[in-house]
């Protein structure tokens, strides 16, 4: 085994670590922090979940030979941000990531519950994720209306970053952010020694309590974005680059992981979809045996990004919220663009798409339930009397 490592599966390991971290864990903090978590809550989450995701990298990668690369459920924390704080507060919140874990366990081991998660319409479950990232989307705009000299360098440096390489901008706008907290924000005396003590990992146990709120408002959705846009994209990402592992037991897999992190703040893990790829390609290593020693260094690098999240988290809440938000929804236009193409492309779904988009958007909540479920309920609806009504057309028709 140790034979097979290389230079570059720890270069590409590393970055992938990185660009996987940096990129979104902006939105990691912002959805705890929405559904009621305190800063040290949201910090431990943060830890629980990057710690989480690295030690499942690391078994699956040395038990399968395979790189499988593990992150945290970006979507699912922007599903939980747009759904904002529930009844029984962040306790309540982490008993809906105690059920949906339980639920991605299930499907992983019992298939019938895996097959009725991909007979979701995949325009609905697009358009579901696309409208659950459309408000973090504005926070870049919003972010520059509000203070343009704190706000403008952020988006520009993503931009121009971008521009020569896509895997640059969001770690370029993270740069900017550090540099506008360092000249731009006046930061309180003592701050240094706060930094020094939480270079100690300082997990928080959260209690999780059940609800029905958190079922329905958090469990469900939560369950449906992570299967939908990141467990199922993943084993696809898999099978592009010439690996087939078995999807049962790696869903099941994450789905025990996420019920590690809950007692500590976090939310879900799942198979990688954007990172997988690179661990994946042929930049990992020319000889597709050997690359799964990019994704353990890259699950050893979680680990150590992880234990230093409260160090993160401290230094990042030192910004106006709208910053911190601003670098979230930059890390998740693509996202958005990639969802919203791939939810309308087809005319014959578009309508059941576009309700869907437009009620999960809104962020109105019915009955204490989150518009994202709704979403998926209307769309739903609009694509079954869209069948009933093409074939009442064609039964019409005069032979």
């Amino acid at each position: 085994m140790l034979r097979d490592i290389s230079l570059q599966s720890l270069f590409m390991g590393l970055l992938t670590a990185f660009v996987g971290f940096a990129s979104s864990f902006a939105v990691i903090l912002h959805g705890l922090s929405a559904v009621g978590a305190t800063e040290a809550e949201a910090a431990s989450g943060l830890m629980a979940l990057s710690v989480s995701m690295g030690i499942l990298a690391i078994l699956l990668s040395v038990w399968t030979r395979l790189p499988i690369s593990i992150a945290w459920s970006t979507p699912g924390a922007a599903l939980i941000a747009s759904s904002g704080a529930i009844a029984g507060g962040f306790p309540a919140a982490a008993g809906g990531f105690v059920l949906c874990g339980i639920m991605i366990v299930i499907a992983g081991l019992w298939r019938p519950l895996g097959r009725l998660v991909a007979m979701i319409p995949a325009p609905l479950a697009n358009a579901m994720l696309a409208g659950v990232l459309l408000s973090l989307c504005f926070a870049p705009v919003k972010a520059v209306g509000a203070d343009p000299a704190l706000g403008l360098p952020i988006v520009l440096a993503w931009a121009i970053a971008g521009t020569f390489n896509r895997l640059l901008a969001v770690p370029a706008a993270l740069l900017a952010f550090t540099l506008v907290i360092i000249f731009g924000i006046d930061i309180p005396p003592g701050t240094m020694n706060r930094v020094v003590a939480t270079l100690v990992p300082q997990p928080v146990f959260v209690m999780p309590v059940f609800t029905l709120a958190g079922l329905v408002s958090i469990a469900l959705p939560l369950f449906v974005v992570t299967m939908a846009s990141q467990n199922i994209p993943g084993i696809a990402v898999l099978k592009v680059h010439g690996y087939a592992p078995e999807p049962g037991p790696l869903f099941a897999a994450t789905g025990i992981f996420s019920l590690f992190a809950v007692p500590f703040g976090g939310h879900a893990v799942n198979l990688a979809a954007i990172t997988a790829a690179m661990c994946a390609g042929p930049d990992s290593h020319a000889d597709p045996a050997r690359r799964y020693w990019s994704a353990i260094i890259a699950g050893i690098f979680y680990i150590v990004f992880g234990l230093l999240a409260a160090t993160v988290t401290l230094l990042v809440g030192l910004a106006p919220p709208v910053l911190i938000q601003a670098v979230a929804g930059l890390a998740l236009i693509g996202a958005f663009a990639a969802s919203a193409s791939a939810a309308f492309k087809d005319a014959e779904s578009r309508d059941g798409a576009a309700i869907t988009f437009l009620v999960t958007a809104s962020g109105v909540s019915f009955a204490g339930i989150s518009g994202a479920f709704w979403g998926i309920v209307a769309g739903g609806l609009m694509l079954f009397l869209g069948h009933i009504r093409s074939g009442r057309g064609t039964s019409s028709r005069p032979s």
